[in-house]
């Protein structure tokens, strides 16, 4: 039997045969390793011996450098099952957080809506003329001094809470389409226009009902003024005939009613202050002079 040489009685050649042997073993039992644990199925098959020609190169380990290339174990159904389920699931997830976002932005316009809303200047919306109980400048009659106050009596005593709340209706700004003046030539009247036709409003002037239609306007210009205190502003409205002229004013331009028919009815009349779908001017005042027991009427219509 040969006698094992020492390391250091071995040539440099023989040095070199036993590193590549070595490296060798320590290859094929990574290879099969990766065998047993199904990492590869087939490998490059080993490198023939090395003649001494090449043993002056240095030996590189292909397991190591990455040289050769293992296949790749095809993935199993069940997980091409797994990567398609958790595919739907970050679409899905990718869908809800665009819902979500689409549902923010929704969210954020409604309450912006609402804040503007919330902030915005509120505007005085005139009150329907069914509100209306009695025909407006009641009052009774002058005594010797001539004092007078409004006439309650002839409101119903069940509605006349609903006529204290109405006092209390506020007056709309100024615009330039609301009237200012009237002019009824037959009568030698001249007289301001005011926006409302309570009590007070009907010291100062011809007062208009609020929500009653702006002259030369499709609709109603309800106007009415006392007959007997306060200026009698309307006290002959009983000598208006058919064609006479009504001349309302605006701070823009003069509109000309002209004079179709006078009625007397009674206090509770107010369907006379309806709406009309052209433009038309009604004037109401107390009736008779000094009585106040009913109401004088007179309608009119916008000149062509």
């Amino acid at each position: 039997m040969a006698r094992r040489k020492a390391p250091e009685e071995l040539s440099v050649e023989e040095l070199r045969r036993l590193l590549v042997e070595k490296r060798r073993g320590v290859r094929k039992e990574r290879l099969e390793h990766f065998r047993r644990t199904g990492r590869v199925i087939s490998v490059a098959p080993d490198l023939p011996d090395m003649d001494s020609a090449h043993l002056s190169a240095p030996v590189v380990d292909t397991a190591e450098s990455g040289e050769s290339t293992p296949e790749l174990v095809p993935p199993s159904p069940r997980r091409k099952w797994i990567d398609r389920t958790l595919l739907v699931v970050e679409v899905l997830a990718v869908v809800g957080l665009i819902a979500v976002i689409m549902n923010g932005l929704g969210l954020l316009r409604t309450l912006n809506s609402e804040v503007a809303a919330a902030l915005k200047p509120e505007t005085i919306t005139p009150t329907p003329l069914v509100m209306a109980v009695v025909l407006p400048s009641g009052h009774t009659p002058p005594d010797a001094l001539g004092n007078t106050q409004p006439n309650e009596a002839e409101i119903p005593d069940h509605l006349r809470p609903m006529v204290q709340s109405l006092a209390n209706i506020p007056v709309p700004t100024a615009a330039p389409d609301q009237g200012i003046r009237i002019q009824i030539p037959a009568l030698n009247v001249d007289a301001p226009i005011v926006q409302g036709d309570g009590w007070e409003q009907l010291k100062k002037g011809v007062g208009q009902y609020v929500g009653s239609a702006d002259p030369g306007r499709d609709g109603n210009v309800v106007l009415s003024a006392h007959n007997d205190v306060y200026g009698e502003l309307f006290r002959y409205l009983d000598r208006l005939a058919p064609g006479d002229q009504i001349i309302i004013s605006t701070r823009q331009r003069q509109f000309i009613y002209i004079v179709d028919r006078t009625v007397l009815v009674e206090p509770t009349a107010v369907e006379v202050m309806a709406s009309t779908g052209s433009p038309t001017v009604t004037l109401i005042s107390c009736y008779p002079y000094l009585v106040d027991k009913q109401r004088i009427v007179v309608f009119a219509r916008l000149q062509n």
